[in-house]
């Protein structure tokens, strides 16, 4: 009998392990080559900026700034911009704008990059580049060009005293009443010719300046040619009210001070606005209302001085008094933070010592005047009219153009919040 091979079983196949799936192919580089300007980064450093290079990039600038949105924080972004020298980057950046310098970035970054001063100096620049004729500004932003700035309202002045013979203080003729007075000094046609074009040089800039900013601002966010589902006028409105109230001060940490500071020294110019205002009034009133066969009012006072009684004397004296008090504090506040906050550089001191000189000589050449000493009043007022000038004619370059580009920034912000 054949002997029965037993068939072996045969073994299970061994389970394949499973495949590993591909990788996906690498996109193609998509990245933008950067190429710093080396240029622009020293321009910063030169112009307040000189611990940028201090930053590394930890992001406590934009944790600790309560100014800054959540979903585009300030100033980390702004710092590295800063230091590959990214001009196109920051000045179409209405970021830079929306930064008060409360300096709680300052104080707390653990590299004493100081952002706050950084941001400061990249706005000074900004406004250079934006501000046409650009040497204006240069000049304004440099030590080298205070000398120049100084003496064209020198000259322009000068040159008109001499025409009338007032050179000298004693030689003066004094008003109908016998009194020692400023309108006899500079008659009021020649500081209209000198002041009114100063001042209308000066919007003309700022508009220019304003209306290439807002266009940079559009194109740098994509905006440029598109609709915006937006109403300008609401986001104006809010912005003046804004202002008015100063609530973006408040939430500053180290300097919360810096908004009473702000306050009065805002609202004193508003006074003294009102002050030249009343005065153009009262000298120009008079004459006008006879021209068209009125009989002028009786409070239409004419040429000055006017009495310590009347109204507008009221709210012009309150307001230097008030000025040189809120100029007072901003130096004091910088003062005592300095060592955490900065203490800002020539740009920042150039504003405040032009502000202070303008309420300082008003309010010696009023008490000269009353105190008839023609000798040292009528040099006082000379001085008094050279800061104006500066302060006005200059203004476009200097930090006083910061309440119209930051209004511009946040106006632009609320306009556009819905289309980011």
């Amino acid at each position: 009998m054949a002997e029965e091979t037993k068939a072996t079983p045969e073994a299970p196949e061994e389970p394949k392990a499973p495949e590993e799936p591909k990788a996906p192919e690498a996109p193609p580089f998509e990245g933008a080559v950067v190429t710093p300007d080396l240029q622009f980064v020293n321009d910063i450093i030169q112009s307040g900026g000189e611990s940028l290079k201090k930053c590394y990039q930890c992001a406590t600038c934009s944790v600790v700034c309560n100014l800054a949105p959540d979903n585009k924080p300030f100033p980390r972004k702004e710092m590295i911009y800063a230091q590959w020298g990214l001009k196109d980057k920051l000045f179409p950046n209405p970021d830079i704008w929306l930064c008060h310098q409360c300096s709680d970035c300052t104080a707390q970054c653990p590299r004493g990059a100081k952002p706050g001063e950084v941001l400061g100096a990249v706005r000074k620049m900004s406004i250079e580049h934006y501000s046409p004729p650009q040497f204006l500004g240069k000049l304004v932003g440099r030590p080298g060009g205070l000398g120049l700035l100084i003496a064209i309202p020198v000259v322009i002045l000068l040159g008109v005293l001499g025409a009338l013979g007032h050179l000298n203080p004693l030689s003066v003729p004094r008003n109908e009443l016998g009194q020692l007075a400023y309108s006899t000094y500079l008659p009021s046609i020649y500081i209209d010719v000198i002041y009114v074009p100063a001042f209308m040089f000066a919007v003309f800039v700022l508009a220019i300046g304003v209306y290439r900013y807002w266009k940079d601002m559009l194109r740098a966010a994509g905006l440029e040619g598109k609709a915006i589902n937006g109403n300008i006028f609401n986001a104006l409105f809010d912005t003046i009210r804004e202002i008015l109230s100063h609530t973006r001060f408040e939430k500053c940490e180290l300097t919360k001070l810096r908004k009473v500071s702000h306050f009065i020294v805002f609202y004193s110019f508003i006074g003294l606005a009102i002050t030249t205002a009343w005065a153009v009034l009262y000298l120009y009133g008079p004459p006008l209302m006879k021209l068209f066969g009125m009989e002028p009012f009786s409070w239409m006072l004419g040429e000055s001085p006017y009495p310590l009684t009347d109204p507008v004397k009221w709210i012009g004296n309150a307001s230097a008094i008030g000025l040189i008090f809120g100029i007072n504090l901003v130096v004091r506040y910088r003062l005592q933070n300095k060592e955490k906050a900065g203490q800002g550089g020539y740009y920042d001191w150039l504003l405040i010592s032009v502000i202070y000189i303008i309420a300082v000589s008003g309010i010696l050449a009023e008490l000269l005047r009353i105190a008839d000493i023609p000798i040292v009043a009528f040099p006082t007022y000379f001085i008094h009219l050279v800061a104006v000038f500066f302060l006005f004619a200059y203004a476009p370059y200097s930090k006083m153009a910061h309440m119209v580009y930051r209004a511009t920034a946040m106006t632009f912000e609320k306009y556009t919040e819905n289309v980011k």
